[in-house]
This record gives C-alpha cells, structure tokens and sequence, in this order.
C-alpha cells in the first residue's frame, strides 16, 4: 500500500524535519511540499486530492487548508501540527501513547505541542497521587520559536543568556491540564542552543511514597513504549538531540516521601513535531505506529 502525502509548511524547521522522514518512507509518496510562500491557495492544495495532508504552519493559519480539503477530498487525513484543534473535540488529540487507539484510522489529528508532549508523559504516571498542581520549569532550544525573526530565536540576543516568556497562560500550560485533567504551572524559557527540550517537573504527593514505587510508575507505564525511555540518570538535551523519543529520569523523592521531581526531554523538532506527525500518519492510514522511524 502506498498513500500520497501534501505537506503545507515544508521550509519550516519541523516542515523540513517531516519531509525527510516522509521522503523515507516506503509506504508514503509525497505529492506535494510548499510553503505559505510559493503562492499556492488553499484550493491548490485541496485539488490535489491526496490520501494525507500535513499542515505545519503557523497558530491561526490552518483553518482555510482544512475548509478546501475538507470540500475536495472529506476523507483525506490532516494532520495539524499548530495549536488550532488540539482543543476542538472533534479531533483527535495526536499523541500516540497515550491516545493511540483512538488515532488509528482517524481523518482529523491535532499534533500536540513540544512541550506538552514532555509534560505530559513525564506527569501521567504521577496524575492519581499529586496533592496540587505540578510545577513545571522549561527550556527550550531557540528553533522552537520558528523561523520568524523575534529576540526568542536571535542568537545575539539568547547569547550567554536565559529568556523567561510567556510565564502564566502559556498555550502548553493550557494544553496539558486539558488533557490531563489537573491545574498545572508551567514557566518556559528559551536558551542560546538551536534544539531540543527539558523540564524539570515537582510535584506534592497526596501521601508519603518511597522513591521505588514511584519508579515503578513509570517503569509500569512505558514498559512497551518503543519511544520512552525511562533512566535513573537525569537526561541531558545534548543526548538527545537528532533523536526521536523522549528520555525521562533522575527521579528524587524528598525525605518526607511528600515531594519527587523528574526531568523529561525530547528534541522538539522530531519527538516533540515531526516524528510525532509520522507516527500519527501511520496509525490515520494503517501502517505500523513506528514505520519510518529510524531506530
């Protein structure tokens, strides 16, 4: 089976990320790879009537691209990587370890952010027992604010630098409570490197736990998780970068057993974007989760 494939965003850094990924797939033909510059419609892209569109663009950008196709070809699978549906309940929210059984064979996929990818895997085993809202400290690599020019990804400015922003509201803040089902303070921060993630997560736990059995909470639930890695040592951005997985440990439990703190990372661009967009093609249109995915 081979499916055709439109990426829309393609010069972007996840745009450029996934176009290789697809270009490597012996299931998917990529048709069709634009930007919002080469002057072609919404119409244009919706006339090529592919199997599988991805749209990589920026917020608020989306919807025009998701109208057309939606007229020209209603069984086409999209895929969002912006933030425009991942609140919209007619979509299914993208991240496969958590929702995969309600991706396969999905038409309308909302990619979740870098972030709240790491957040979320790194505080679902801790959700049943916190005792408040988590808090959560995040760096990020400048690539993770795209390639418009702005202080958060200018090198001059990030040099010998730390860059708090956004530090109530954030739309990843938002998006893992959403999903999560639990309040959760989140204050990023965007560095002088080019890509990847970590957060320092800290939780209050409702009842006095030992380091062991919080451990296993984690061993437990990504015991099958071909992606998730679960380590004693802190994970460092700088080792896993150009990989497409996300590394979780360093997990300490304070003396009262009332207070633990784990450290989640991913490299943005593939774990936490394109190859998370790969892995959600592939269950839309009935490949193995993990095809393409260089191992």
């Amino acid at each position: 089976m081979t499916a055709t494939i439109g990426l829309v965003g393609s010069r972007g850094y996840v745009g450029r990320e996934l176009a290789s990924l697809v270009a490597q797939h012996d299931g998917l033909d990529l048709r069709l790879a634009i930007s919002q510059r080469d002057g072609q419609t919404a119409a244009d892209v919706a006339a090529e009537r592919l199997d599988a569109y991805v749209l990589a663009l920026p917020n608020g950008t989306s919807e025009p691209y998701v109208e057309a196709i939606a007229r020209e070809q209603p069984n086409a699978v999209i895929v969002d990587l912006s933030a425009d549906h991942r609140f919209d309940a007619s979509w299914v929210y993208g991240q496969p370890e958590r929702k995969r059984a309600s991706i396969a064979g999905a038409r309308r996929i909302a990619n979740p952010g870098c972030y709240a990818t790491a957040m979320q895997l790194a505080l679902a085993p801790l959700v049943a027992v916190l005792d408040g809202p988590p808090s959560v400290f995040g760096v990020s690599g400048y690539s993770g604010a795209g390639t418009t020019p702005s202080p958060k990804n200018d090198p001059e400015a990030l040099r010998d630098n730390l860059m708090p922003y956004a530090l109530t509201d954030h739309l990843h803040e938002r998006e893992v409570a959403s999903q999560l089902g639990c309040r959760v303070f989140f204050m990023p921060h965007v560095a002088s490197f080019f890509r990847g993630i970590t957060v320092t997560v800290s939780v209050a736990l409702s009842q006095s736990t030992e380091r062991a059995a919080l451990a296993a909470r984690f061993v437990e639930a990504y015991r099958e998780e071909a992606l998730v890695r679960v380590q004693d040592e802190i994970p460092l951005v700088s080792e896993i970068c150009g990989h497409h997985g996300v590394v979780m440990g360093g997990l300490q439990v304070s003396a009262d057993g009332r207070h633990a703190v784990v450290v989640a990372t991913l490299d943005n661009l593939l774990g936490g974007a394109a190859t998370q967009a790969l892995r959600n093609l592939n269950l839309a249109l009935g490949f193995a989760e993990n095809k393409g995915v260089p191992t």
